[in-house]
């Protein structure tokens, strides 16, 4: 079964301003993420250490790779 997704007014004002460039460019940016085969691209962020340290402890507490969790926060979010 599918989740069912609930917007707030708030959201739903919000997203009545974008333009349809904006849509049309977050919808196909969605797909290609969608893409199995999808290219990685090595990223450079800064993050506090002690951050890091907890994240990396949680993750290998949860048998998952730190960086395969980010990937899925990230995921995660977009589809909200």
């Amino acid at each position: 079964m599918k989740p069912v997704q609930y917007f707030n007014d708030d959201y739903l004002e919000q997203c009545r301003s974008f333009s349809t460039e904006a849509i049309l460019e977050y919808l196909e940016n969605f797909r290609l993420m969608q893409q199995p085969n999808d290219k990685t691209r090595l990223i450079s962020i800064k993050i506090p250490e002690s951050l890091l340290a907890s994240f990396k402890t949680k993750s290998a507490l949860n048998n998952t790779k730190y960086q395969t969790q980010i990937k899925k926060l990230m995921r995660d979010w977009l589809e909200k």
